[in-house]
């Protein structure tokens, strides 16, 4: 039986993502480029007129307080809505991987409820919400892929032309915080400039994480190497383990490390839930 509302949240690629600077709060600043890809998880939502939240594993099981959970809890305090939901998560986007899987969720279940509810907020009320639990929510909830700079705050939404991209998830995950603590990260970057990358948008630039990834995570190396072997050039994906190239041409795939999981996919032009929020047209920072 379908649920009230069955949605798809995407999973992102980060073309490159290069470290500008650090603020003297320790936060890093940073440029990237954000690009949804076809890589799935699946939420389904169904209304509890009593106000309960609950939460059902529909495959891999998550973490009993994931941001599903917290994005809803935190849209039913900022609407006092005395209505509830449970929500089932096929999960299929893997986690530590990079690739934004557990905001993208979150995003999704705001976009979700805010329906569900029938609570009518604009964009960036939701967007002020989701700066609360993730700096990538944001991006899933602006619905188009992105040029993004600052810690991740500031997004201008850009077109890409369309393309099929390998991607391999080795065994292991990366924990964020391990990646940004290291002494060793480059953190000086000189700025781009979007022209620049729009004239290069598959190969523009580096993942200046990598370098830190490679020494926590063999796995990233050795899904370089194999990259390497089929005549790709492998990048790193966010801060966690994913690796991806661009496909031209036909490769090898049973030899893939059999501690990876493999994924050809193809970029969106935009989020399968744009337009589910208005956007009033007003700063975020003024809500």
């Amino acid at each position: 039986m379908r649920s009230i509302y069955d949605v798809s949240a995407p999973a992102k690629l980060n073309l490159f993502l290069h470290i500008t600077g650090r603020r003297s709060d320790g936060y890093h600043l940073l440029q990237s480029a954000f690009m949804l890809i076809d890589w799935f998880d699946t939420l389904h939502f169904d209304l509890r007129p009593d106000g309960g939240l609950s939460r059902e594993d529909l495959s891999t099981p998550l973490p009993s307080d994931d941001l599903v959970l917290r994005a809803a809890r935190a849209l039913q305090a900022a609407s006092q809505c005395p209505l509830g939901a449970h929500i089932g998560i096929e999960k299929r986007i893997p986690a530590q991987a990079g690739m934004g899987g557990g905001s993208s969720d979150a995003a999704a279940t705001l976009l979700a409820l805010n329906r569900l509810w029938k609570l009518d907020f604009s964009l960036e009320r939701l967007i002020h919400i989701g700066l609360q639990l993730g700096a990538d929510v944001p991006f899933f909830l602006g619905g188009r892929n992105a040029w993004v700079e600052g810690i991740g705050e500031k997004m201008t939404p850009i077109d890409l032309p369309p393309g099929q991209f390998l991607v391999l998830k080795p065994d292991e995950g990366l924990e964020t915080r391990l990646i940004f603590s290291d002494p060793g990260l480059k953190r000086d970057s000189e700025t781009a400039i979007l022209s620049g990358f729009a004239a290069n948008a598959f190969d523009f630039g580096r993942n200046d994480l990598q370098v830190v990834a490679q020494k926590l995570c063999p796995g990233v190396t050795q899904a370089l190497l194999w990259f390497a072997s089929q005549g790709l050039t492998g990048r790193m994906t966010g801060s966690g383990s994913a690796v991806f190239a661009r496909v031209l041409h036909e490769v090898d795939l049973a030899s893939v490390p059999r501690t990876c999981e493999v994924k050809l996919c193809n970029n969106l032009e935009a989020h399968p839930l744009l337009g589910w929020a208005k956007s009033k047209g007003v700063s975020v920072d003024s809500l």
